[in-house]
C-alpha cells in the first residue's frame, strides 16, 4: 500500500484499489463555469488565453475552489503543438478550431525542438498551479494523442475525419512521418510538463473510432507506446492515463500494447470491459455519459451509483466518459462530486 499521504488519485494510478475512487472530471476547468466565461472575454480570444500562464493558472484553480476534486488538469489545448511546430491555428467564434495549409514534414521536423520551446507558458501555467494546490490534490498535464493531432493538421479543422482516414490508406508513408515528428514533439511536451510540476500525465486520443484493427495498432497503440518510451528514457516516472476514445472492442488490444498505467474508457464502455482491464492490472477511469451529466435527476443518481459499485472493488478514478458540455448545471456536478466524495459543496459554489 502506497503512503496515505499520496494524493488520492496518484494511489489509484499505481494500482490501489480505495475506499472511495479519486474524481476528476474532463473538461472540469472552463466552459460551464461563469467565472471560466468571464475571464475568457477579458483574454480576447482562446490562444491568447491558453498561453497566457497567469490566467491559464487561474481556469485550471477555479473549479478545484467550488468541488472537492482530487486532481487539477492544466488548462490548456491538443492543438498547441501544431501550432508550435509553425501551423497558423486560430479559433472561429462558435465553429472550433482552423488550421492552415499542411507543412512540408521536413519543415515540421525542423521545429521540433524550438516547438518545446514555444509552449514553455504552459510549464509555466503548471508551475503557478502546483505552488497554488494542495498537496493531496493531484496535477495533471495532458497532450492530444499523435492521430487526433493529425487529423486536424491534414483537414484543417474538426470534422467527421474521413479525409484523415483516406489519407491514412493512401499515403501510409508520409502519415507514419507525420506521426513521427508528433510523437517526439509530444513527448518531449510532457516531458517538460513533468518537470514543471504535473504528476500525471495524459494522452488525449479522442478520435480513435473507425478505425480498422491494423490501422489502430499501427497509427494508435504504437505512437503511444513511443511518446512513453521517450518519456521514460528522459527520467520521468509520472503515471500515464491513455484515452483511446470511440476505439470499442479495440480497447483491450490498446491496454496490452501500451504501458499506461490507467486506461480511460468512454460512455460505451461494459462493465465487464472494465473488470477485465482491471485484472490484467491496468486502473481504470470513467465512463459516466456528459449527457447524462447535463440530464440530472434521477436517472444521474443511479448511473453513479452503479458505476461506483462495478468497478469500485478495483483500481478505479471516476470520470466521464468525454468532456464537460458547457451548458451542463453546475448543480448537477455539486450533486456527482458530493456522492463519489462524501463532501457538500457549499451552497455559494453551486449557483
Amino acid at each position: 500500500m502506497s503512503d496515505p499521504t499520496t494524493p488520492r488519485l496518484l494511489r489509484a494510478l499505481s494500482g490501489e484499489t480505495l475506499d472511495r475512487p479519486p474524481i476528476w472530471f474532463m473538461r472540469q476547468a472552463g466552459r460551464c463555469l461563469p467565472e471560466y466565461r468571464e475571464l475568457r472575454a477579458r483574454a480576447g480570444d482562446f490562444i491568447s488565453l491558453a498561453m497566457n500562464s497567469e490566467m491559464a493558472a487561474e481556469v485550471t484553480l477555479q473549479p478545484m475552489r467550488r468541488f472537492a476534486f482530487d486532481a487539477a488538469i492544466v488548462f490548456a489545448d491538443i492543438l498547441l503543438i501544431p501550432r508550435a511546430l509553425g501551423q497558423e491555428l486560430w479559433f472561429e467564434a462558435g465553429e472550433g478550431p482552423r488550421l492552415g495549409p499542411l507543412p512540408a514534414i521536413e519543415a515540421l521536423r525542423d521545429q521540433v525542438q524550438a516547438s518545446t520551446e514555444r509552449l514553455a507558458p504552459v510549464g509555466e501555467t503548471i508551475a503557478r498551479v502546483r505552488a497554488a494546490l494542495e498537496p493531496e490534490r493531484a496535477l495533471i498535464g495532458f497532450a492530444g494523442g499523435p492521430w487526433t493531432v493529425a487529423t486536424y493538421m491534414i483537414e484543417g479543422r474538426g470534422s467527421q475525419r474521413e479525409a484523415a482516414r483516406t489519407f491514412a490508406y493512401e499515403h501510409p508513408e508520409e502519415l507514419d512521418a507525420l506521426l513521427e515528428v508528433l510523437v517526439e514533439s509530444t513527448a518531449r511536451y510532457l516531458v517538460m510538463q513533468a518537470r514543471a510540476g504535473a504528476q500525471a500525465l495524459k494522452i488525449f486520443e479522442s478520435w480513435a473510432e473507425n478505425l480498422a484493427e491494423d490501422v489502430f495498432e499501427r497509427i494508435v497503440v504504437r505512437p503511444h507506446a513511443a511518446i512513453l518510451e521517450q518519456v521514460r528514457a528522459a527520467g520521468v516516472t509520472a503515471p500515464f492515463i491513455g484515452f483511446p476514445r470511440g476505439a470499442g472492442a479495440l480497447v483491450e488490444e490498446y491496454a496490452e500494447g501500451t504501458p499506461v498505467e490507467c486506461v480511460a474508457l468512454d460512455t460505451q464502455a461494459s462493465a465487464a470491459l472494465g473488470r477485465r482491464l482491471q485484472a490484467q492490472g491496468k486502473t481504470i477511469q470513467g465512463a459516466l455519459d456528459n449527457l447524462l451529466l447535463r440530464a440530472g435527476g434521477r436517472a444521474l443518481d443511479a448511473r453513479v451509483e452503479q458505476l461506483l459499485n462495478q468497478w469500485g472493488e478495483g483500481a478505479y478514478v471516476f470520470n466521464l466518459g468525454h468532456g464537460i458540455l458547457q451548458d451542463t448545471p453546475i448543480a448537477n456536478i455539486a450533486r456527482v462530486v458530493e456522492r463519489v466524495t462524501g463532501q457538500r459543496v457549499p451552497q455559494e459554489f453551486v449557483a
